[in-house]
């Protein structure tokens, strides 16, 4: 049976659980420090839909992914230049790994950007982040190691640029 996967942007009932969502995927998965700054600033959902366009994934009419997209001039765009998109914060809850919620988000940034007339999508991502990169390489993403950069002293992340034709 195939599952339909609705893609819409979010709603403030739906921010606490994307709030957790987010935090189970990048805390939980051993990515950020549970006491970090980011690890709230993951969190904050309500700041992230005001200041970017955060969108969800349900499958079955519950909330098991989200990502947030962000302009060029946003305060969630960190290599994001003039003419591209960056994609940021990607979360799909453990139990919706593998059903292509990931990668359906991922195309929704793409179809955003192409709707926009964006010139490319740009994401910082980590090499422990395994699992996402592999939907990064299948959507056409392509590292740009000259804009790779360190958040915090000692976290290299890798830049990735997906061209919009």
């Amino acid at each position: 049976m195939h599952v339909m996967i609705e893609i819409r942007d979010i709603r403030p009932e739906d921010y606490e659980k994307v709030a957790d969502l987010t935090a189970i995927s990048y805390v939980g998965g051993g990515f950020v420090d549970a006491l970090s700054p980011y690890a709230s600033r993951l969190r904050d959902t309500a700041f992230r839909a005001k200041k970017a366009r955060v969108r969800v994934a349900e499958l079955g009419g519950e909330v098991v992914g989200s990502v947030t997209v962000a302009n060029h001039d946003s305060t969630f765009a960190d290599v994001a230049q003039d003419g591209e998109i960056e994609m940021r914060m990607l979360a799909v809850t453990p139990e919706a790994r593998g059903t292509g919620v990931g990668s359906a988000l991922v195309r929704d940034v793409l179809d955003i950007a192409y709707d926009q007339g964006s010139q490319a999508v740009v994401m910082s991502t980590h090499e422990k982040m395994v699992d996402a990169r592999r939907i990064y390489d299948r959507n056409g993403f392509v590292p740009s190691p000259e804009r790779n950069w360190e958040p915090v002293a000692g976290v290299e992340l890798t830049v990735l640029v997906r061209e919009i034709a």
